[in-house]
C-alpha cells in the first residue's frame, strides 16, 4: 500500500483532535471562512485552470465552477457550522442496572472519514468543516477534473491550521488517481468510514470494492407528481425551481408526473421552462398535447430510457398517470430513494403520497431543491444518504458521529 504512511499520519493526527475544545474548533473554522474570502483569487485562479480543461456543455461544468458568490456561500456555510452546538459528548441514553452499574451512551467522533468525490471543489471545504467540528480527521479523494481547485482549498486550510498549531494531516488530500481511490477503499485499520459523492458509476464502484464501511449517497433520480387537485400557479413555480435552479445537483427534477385530468394545463405548467430552453421527453399523451405549443426543437418523444435517468442537464421527462397509485408505482420503479414531491391541494392525497413513497425526503407543495444540509439548518452537508441502515437524507454533524458506552461501577462483579 503506497499510501500507508499517509494513512498512518492521518490516523495519528486524528488523536490530537480530542484535545481541542469546541470553542477552539469554532475559532479555527471562522478563520478558514475568513481566509476563503480574503484569498478568493487564489482559489478562483486554480478553478479557472480546471474549468479550461472541461467543455462548458459538460453536465459537470456547473458543479466544478466556483464563483465569488459561491465562495461567499461556502464561507457562510462554514460559519454556520461553527455556530452550531457541538455534536460531541451528548448523553443519548442513560440507565442504572439492578446491580447498580450506571450506563451512559455518549456521542463521539468516528475518527477518520474518507471522502471520494468528483468535480465538486466545494465538497473539500464542506467536508473539512463538518469533520473538524465533529472531531474527525478527513482523507479527501477528489476527481482529476477539480484537482487544482482542491489543492488550492486544502493549502488554504493547512495554512490556517498551522497558524493555530493544529496538525494539518487532519485534513489530507490524496492524489487524484484511480490508484489512490483503490488504496483508500482498502485502508482497513486507518479509515473508519468512507462516503462517496458522485454519479451512479462511482457509487456502485465504491460499494462493490470497499473493504471499509461505506455510507452510500445515491444518485438523485427525482420525480414530482402534479395531482389532479394541484394548484397551477404553485405548480409552475415549483416545477421550474426544481428543474432549473441548478441542473447539475442531485436534487434537481428529472421527471414530471401529471394526472391525465390535468393534461389541459400541461403547457402552462411547463411554460416557465422555455426561458431556460429545457428539452422535454414526453410520453404519448403529453407529447400530443405539447405539439404545436412547446417548441419542436425542445420536444422529443419519451423512451423507456427517459424515465429513471438523472439528467444533470436542462432536460426533463414527462409521464402521464391516471391515479395517485400509478404515480407512486412509477416512483417505486424509477426513483432512486433521494427526493420526491407531490403538488396537490388535497391533504389526504398528500399524506398518502408521503406515507407510500420510499425516499429520504418526500415533499408536499415544495420543490425538491430544498434537499440540502444548509437548507435543513444543518450548516452544511457531507452528502445525502439514500440508504436505510444508518443516516438517511442530508448528513451533517450528528450523522458523522458514533457513540460509546461509559459504565461506572462500585466494585460489582458478574456472577
Amino acid at each position: 500500500m503506497q499510501l500507508k504512511e499517509t494513512f498512518e499520519r492521518v490516523r495519528a493526527a486524528s488523536k490530537s483532535l480530542t484535545a481541542l475544545t469546541d470553542q477552539q474548533r469554532n475559532e479555527i473554522l471562522q478563520a478558514v471562512a475568513n481566509a476563503i474570502i480574503d484569498f478568493k483569487e487564489r482559489i478562483l485562479v486554480a478553478n479557472a485552470q480546471d474549468l479550461a480543461k472541461m467543455a462548458p456543455k459538460n453536465p459537470l461544468y456547473d458543479r466544478l465552477q466556483l464563483t465569488e458568490k459561491r465562495l461567499k456561500d461556502i464561507a457562510s456555510d462554514m460559519r454556520n457550522v461553527a455556530s452550531l452546538p457541538s455534536p460531541l459528548g451528548h448523553v443519548t441514553k442513560e440507565k442504572t442496572l439492578p446491580n447498580g452499574l450506571r450506563l451512559h451512551r455518549v456521542s463521539v467522533p468516528f475518527g477518520v472519514i474518507g471522502m471520494i468525490y468528483e468535480a465538486r471543489p466545494n465538497v473539500t471545504f464542506d467536508v473539512f468543516s463538518l469533520c473538524f467540528k465533529s472531531g474527525n480527521a478527513c482523507v479527501l479523494k477528489g476527481g482529476s477534473d477539480a484537482d487544482l481547485s482542491n489543492q488550492a482549498a486544502i493549502e488554504l486550510i493547512h495554512e490556517v491550521l498551522q497558524q493555530y498549531g493544529v496538525n494539518p494531516d487532519i485534513a489530507t488530500l490524496l492524489p487524484a488517481t484511480h490508484e489512490a481511490t483503490g488504496e483508500l477503499l482498502n485502508a482497513v485499520g486507518y479509515v473508519d468510514l468512507c462516503i462517496p459523492r458522485g454519479g451512479r458509476r462511482l457509487i456502485d464502484f465504491v460499494r462493490d470494492t470497499a473493504r471499509i464501511p461505506v455510507i452510500e449517497t445515491g444518485a438523485g433520480v427525482v420525480n414530482t407528481y402534479f395531482d389532479k387537485e394541484g394548484d397551477l400557479e404553485m405548480g409552475k413555480a415549483i416545477v421550474c425551481n426544481a428543474k432549473t435552479r441548478r441542473v447539475s445537483v442531485c436534487n434537481a427534477l428529472d421527471c414530471l408526473l401529471i394526472h391525465e385530468e390535468r393534461l389541459g394545463d400541461l403547457f402552462e405548467l411547463v411554460k416557465p421552462l422555455l426561458d431556460h430552453k429545457v428539452t422535454l421527453y414526453a410520453d404519448g399523451p403529453a407529447y400530443q398535447l405539447l405539439t404545436g405549443h412547446y417548441p419542436a426543437i425542445l420536444l422529443e418523444p419519451a423512451t423507456d430510457d427517459s424515465f429513471g435517468t438523472e439528467f444533470m442537464d436542462y432536460k426533463m421527462a414527462i409521464r402521464t398517470v391516471s391515479s395517485l397509485n400509478e404515480a407512486i408505482a412509477h416512483i417505486d420503479r424509477y426513483g432512486s430513494g433521494h427526493s420526491e414531491a407531490i403538488i396537490t391541494q388535497n391533504e389526504a392525497t398528500a399524506r398518502r403520497f408521503q406515507q407510500a413513497v420510499d425516499a429520504a425526503c418526500v415533499y408536499w407543495n415544495a420543490p425538491t431543491s430544498f434537499t440540502d444540509g444548509a437548507q435543513f439548518g444543518l450548516g452544511a452537508e457531507i452528502g445525502i444518504s439514500t440508504q436505510k441502515l444508518g443516516p438517511r437524507g442530508p448528513m451533517a454533524l450528528e450523522e458523522i458521529t458514533t457513540y460509546k458506552w461509559i459504565i461506572e461501577g462500585e466494585g460489582q462483579v458478574r456472577k
